[in-house]
């Protein structure tokens, strides 16, 4: 058993004051809290994907990414849906965010738009900017994978992979994931856009 606030390796460290809006109390153990968090990911994936008359470009908003991890993780954490305010190990400084976020969906609204890249493409390069500014206390990788699968499917494609496992444990595939992620900050997006079909 581990610690409960124990991040796997590339997890977000949460601070003392985003470890006291834990909802659930009978929450004690790690593998509890990741138990708690995906059975609310799985409700929030099933709300995103019964939204069908949200064509991509309306998906790729402020205030739809918010709602989303709301619904991801808000029956685990009292902060979901809401911007971090604390300095992470990853990210942006926390008071660049309400700026960062909005201009990176107009990005992305441009590129469904103007499709200067493929569709998985497109769909990479949201999932990569989301998880560089690392908008929320926890949950961001998870949260922009939800989001990135919910653009291709609406772009016409097929959800992701991701490797075909859970990424929230210590694991071989956690860190392939983690390995491409730091390609994609280095602009090689073919390891993450390989790992994300696999």
């Amino acid at each position: 058993m581990t610690d409960l606030f124990q991040e796997a390796d590339g997890g977000t460290p949460l601070a003392h004051e985003e470890r006291e809006g834990l909802l659930q109390t009978w929450i004690t153990y790690r593998h509890e809290l990741n138990e708690a968090e995906q059975a609310n990911i799985l409700k929030a994936s099933a709300w995103g994907r019964r939204r069908r008359q949200a064509s991509a470009v309306d998906l790729m908003t402020e205030a739809f990414a918010k709602s989303l991890h709301k619904r991801m993780l808000g029956e685990v954490w009292s902060w979901a849906g809401t911007y971090r305010r604390s300095s992470r190990n990853i990210g942006i400084e926390a008071h660049r965010i309400p700026v960062d976020v909005p201009m990176m969906f107009d990005d992305v609204r441009f590129w469904i738009e103007h499709r200067p890249y493929p569709p998985d493409e497109i769909a990479i390069r949201l999932h990569h900017r989301l998880v560089a500014i690392h908008p929320f206390p926890n949950g961001n990788g998870r949260h922009s994978r939800l989001m990135a699968d919910l653009l291709i499917e609406r772009l016409g494609g097929q959800a992701f992979g991701w490797g075909g496992g859970l990424l929230v444990d210590v694991s071989e595939l956690r860190a392939r994931y983690i390995t491409a992620l730091r390609r994609a900050d280095d602009h090689d997006l073919a390891p993450l856009l390989a790992f994300a079909r696999s």
